[in-house]
């Protein structure tokens, strides 16, 4: 038998480490810097490991009728957890994935290829800089999940970021993000009154103890100009292994509160998780 070891390499923006699973017999973990990035079962690829990108999957789940391909733009790669997942559960999509790392993009290609038939292509560069150079009315589905370490960049983090989102996605497309704060939730505060700009929907989720102030954690944010489903979405995301409540309407303007847009000139990353937030083992 041959059994899997662990591959760690210096990529472009810091150590990356693949990790087995000792429980299931294809799946590694990603790291960066000790960070976990992402879960990938190479056996399952609809298996989402980690909370916030369970809450991810939701979301994609809803966006349309179940089958139903889309044409997504995934800014922040990992091990490529999400397209993976979106291959898997909507044959046929077409998929974008720009990650800032080209070196990661290679040592995942290398050791987790994806599997044949997956519509999806990498590009290696800045997020916000390919996004500006990206069709208008080009995407179903923007899925941003982008942490330099373990913040969110601030040049991702602004009103004109999230003037190009809109730009790209389609009339009935969806912005999903996944960020990170704490109370008293300045930054997402402030994501949330710039998605308001451009977007009549929004909704949030997270893990009731997060919203209630008791601990730093992920948020993720939806952002449409259609109705979104947050019933469904409350039924997932309440029923998951990991619960968590859905916010939206009168209730997420009150969390929204004074907060103003984020200007380029003033934005900054999302605060630096408290020791131990996101760690393993």
């Amino acid at each position: 038998m041959n059994e899997a070891i662990p591959v760690s390499r210096v990529t472009d923006h810091g150590t990356a480490k693949l990790m087995p699973d000792v429980d299931r017999e294809r799946a590694w973990l990603l790291t960066v810097d000790g960070a976990p990035q992402s879960y990938v079962d190479l056996d399952e690829p609809a298996h989402l490991e980690f909370e916030y990108t369970r809450r991810l999957g939701h979301v994609l789940d809803t966006v349309a009728e179940p089958g139903r391909a889309l044409d997504v733009l995934h800014l922040g790669g990992g091990a490529l957890t999400l397209p993976r997942y979106v291959a898997a559960t909507r044959p046929g999509s077409r998929q974008d994935v720009v990650e800032a790392d080209r070196g990661l993009l290679a040592l995942v290609a290398e050791h987790l290829p994806l599997p044949p038939g997956a519509d999806v292509t990498a590009h290696g560069a800045d997020a916000r800089a390919w996004l500006a150079s990206a069709p208008a009315d080009s995407a179903d589905v923007l899925v941003a999940d982008v942490f330099g370490g373990s913040r969110v960049p601030a040049h991702l983090a602004s009103v004109g970021y999230l003037r190009e989102a809109a730009r790209v996605l389609r009339p009935d497309g969806v912005y999903v993000a996944n960020l990170a704060d704490a109370a008293p939730f300045g930054f997402l505060r402030g994501q949330l009154a710039g998605l308001a700009v451009f977007f009549e929907e929004l909704a949030l989720i997270a893990e009731p103890g997060v919203l209630r102030g008791r601990r730093f954690g992920n948020a993720v944010l939806v952002a449409a100009h259609r109705p979104l489903d947050t019933a469904a979405l409350a039924r997932r995301t309440a029923a998951d292994v990991f619960p968590a409540r859905v916010e939206h309407g009168s209730a997420l303007r009150e969390f929204t509160g004074d907060a103003e847009p984020v200007r380029d000139e003033d934005a900054v990353p999302s605060p630096k998780p408290p020791a131990g937030a996101f760690g393993i083992g």
